[in-house]
């Protein structure tokens, strides 16, 4: 999904850049980048972050960096920010989000006569794009509404400026933007984590489509926010940090309320209940409280030498350092029954090393609950994963299994009661072979984040949502 970060202050910014930019590290996999002006020339550095941490990478370089605004971003696309001249001026420009009718778009430009000097592999940077549509346009705030006009899919950006900060939430608001603020200085990020540790507060969260201009002595409404939000549930069940904040609904608490809903949704007896690490955990702790059961680790994650599991573009590698990260406890495993939590099963390769791993440290029962319901329809607005396929999804697999086809009655089978419903859940959990699985309810999941339905996307459980 990616992450991003930007701040102006009255004094030097460039350690609040990187801690701050740094915090969004867990939304973002392949690239980290910085960007500073100093009032006179802009200052940039990109690193891969594939096989290393932001700040291992960028601390040597941070003497190099001098001035009082600044954007950051960790990005799962393309290497950012950009340095782009212009018409409009000298700036820098980090996004997050994806671009679904990027052939259409470069068409429209390459017809137009105009280049791309950026690009990712074989493709054009969406970060170039969302440039090249804002310098459409006489002023930045036109340019920025340019960028919601043409484009389909999602983008939330910042810009800087030799003046100050632009910044804009997602037209949709499927991304999160949230502006801190402390004395002489105010920062911007996707994640409300980034302000407590360099002294910010959340003074305002962006709504859906909003423009901001933001100096250190304060900040203009550019533009309004829209009415209608779709902002990706997924960001309080997975993506998010525990202690940040979207829509000023926390996402520990979130988690706790959602494993509250899967304990009394079941019966049967189990002697505990774990979580996998990390996401799991808080889903585990919300059922164990809900059910007042013990909570005990099964696992227990390693860390120090291994970077995060969807790390790797590989799926293979991938699933390797998920399983080395994971180091059961026997001596509480052996001869339990036990609810296993997660968040999600997405493909069920790596829940199905889990369970076999349990079962082969003698644990008796092993019932795994997910604390969404499955996952049938492949995110369309979104970097919600490296692939693009629906037949990566287990709810789908299952389809195919049981239809001859992937694509066959999905709305019986995202409908939970029905016999094909039934008939998925079984052959999933035949391949995960745990004693039971047992999802979340749609409406549950939707009570535990708080908001309306309608603002909500939740596209990839139902198959709804719009451009």
């Amino acid at each position: 999904m990616g992450g991003l970060f930007g701040t102006i202050s009255k004094q030097d910014c460039v350690t609040d850049l990187f801690y701050g930019t740094d915090y969004n590290s867990h939304l973002g996999t392949r690239r980290g980048g910085m960007a500073v002006y100093d009032g006179a020339v802009f200052t940039r550095a990109i690193h891969n972050l594939e096989n290393n941490y932001f700040r291992t990478k960028f601390e040597p370089e941070l003497p190099q960096f001098k001035g009082n605004s600044g954007i950051g971003v960790i990005s799962d696309t393309e290497p950012q920010p950009l340095l782009i001249h212009s018409h409009l001026g000298s700036y820098a420009i980090v996004t997050v989000g994806r671009i679904v009718n990027m052939e259409a778009l470069t068409r429209r430009a390459l017809d137009r006569h105009l280049h791309f000097s950026e690009t990712s592999g074989s493709a054009v940077s969406m970060t170039e794009m969302v440039a090249m549509l804002i310098n459409e346009c006489d002023t930045f705030a036109a340019g920025i509404e340019n960028v919601f006009l043409h484009l389909k899919g999602s983008c939330s950006l910042l810009i800087l400026t030799d003046r100050g900060i632009y910044s804009a939430r997602d037209k949709l608001g499927r991304t999160p933007l949230i502006l801190g603020r402390r004395e002489g200085a105010f920062a911007l990020s996707s994640e409300t984590t980034s302000f407590a540790n360099v002294g910010f507060t959340v003074e305002k969260y962006l709504g859906p489509g909003e423009i901001l201009f933001v100096t250190a002595d304060g900040y203009e409404q550019i533009r309004k926010p829209g009415e209608r939000m779709q902002i990706c549930t997924f960001l309080w069940v997975y993506y998010g940090y525990p202690s940040s904040y979207y829509e000023n609904i926390n996402v520990e608490e979130c988690r706790y309320r959602c494993g509250a809903a899967l304990a009394r949704n079941d019966s049967g007896e189990v002697d505990f209940v774990t979580g996998v690490p990390d996401s799991g955990v808080a889903h585990a702790i919300g059922y164990s409280n809900e059910k007042k059961l013990p909570y005990k680790r099964a696992y227990v994650k390693y860390t120090p030498t291994w970077p995060r599991s969807f790390m790797p573009q590989n799926q293979a590698t991938r699933e390797l350092v998920a399983k080395m990260k994971l180091i059961p406890n026997p001596n509480i495993i052996q001869g339990k029954r036990m609810v296993l939590c997660d968040d999600s099963i997405v493909r069920g390769t790596q829940l199905k090393d889990n369970v076999r791993i349990l079962t082969e440290q003698g644990a008796r029962e092993v019932h795994v609950r997910p604390a969404c319901p499955t996952l049938i329809f492949p995110c369309e607005f979104l970097n919600f994963s490296t692939s693009r396929s629906s037949l990566d999804l287990a709810g789908r697999k299952a389809i195919k299994e049981l239809e001859g086809r992937e694509d066959a009655h999905l709305d019986e089978y995202a409908t939970p009661g029905t016999d094909r419903y039934h008939a998925m859940i079984e052959t999933i959990g035949k391949k995960l072979r745990c004693t039971t699985l047992k999802y979340q309810k749609l409406d549950d999941l939707i009570t535990a984040v708080g908001l309306p339905r309608e603002r909500l996307c939740t596209h990839c459980w139902d198959g709804t949502g719009s451009f």
